[in-house]
């Protein structure tokens, strides 16, 4: 009994790790439901980048969820009787609260805030994901992109 619930905690960590994976938010990736898209072009030029933190996932489905399955399993794993039934309670509330923070943190993601004084004189500001393809830089020529509300900035 041990040993199988030793495969299964660790076929759920690593869904854990590939559930905490998020969808990049460079301004050079695209979702696939925004591929072959018409969007809006707009020129200017940066003045002002920030650097930001973007929060990671909050929602807690997949890293909260896992890790209650996992701290279950183990709190099950101690003692015997009503003893057992409490430690699997205990280690799911447990594993369920360090697996949202674990999924929170793995999720979190450099940014930054640019600025941009479009050619129509107007300002737009716009938060994205850090890009190491691309470094921005204040008074640069770009474009911005605009589909809806979601808009991205990119040389």
């Amino acid at each position: 009994m041990k040993r199988s619930a030793m495969i299964i905690a660790l076929v759920l960590s690593g869904a854990v790790l590939t559930g905490c994976a998020q969808s990049s938010l460079t301004g050079t990736s695209y979702s696939r439901g925004e591929a072959r898209q018409a969007q809006s072009v707009q020129m200017g030029r940066i003045e002002t980048i920030v650097p930001v933190i973007i929060e990671g996932r909050t929602d807690g489905v997949v890293g909260a969820g896992t890790g209650a399955v996992i701290g279950g399993i183990a709190g099950s794993n101690v003692g015997g009787g009503s003893g057992s039934t409490i430690a699997t309670v205990i280690g799911a509330v447990a594993g369920g609260i360090a697996g949202q923070r674990i999924e929170e943190a793995t999720s979190r993601r450099q940014g930054y805030e640019i600025t941009v004084r479009l050619d129509n004189g107007s300002l737009v500001s716009v938060v994205q994901e850090a890009d190491n393809n691309q470094q921005f830089s204040p008074g640069q020529r770009v474009r911005v992109l605009g589909q809806g509300s979601t808009m991205r900035v990119s040389y």
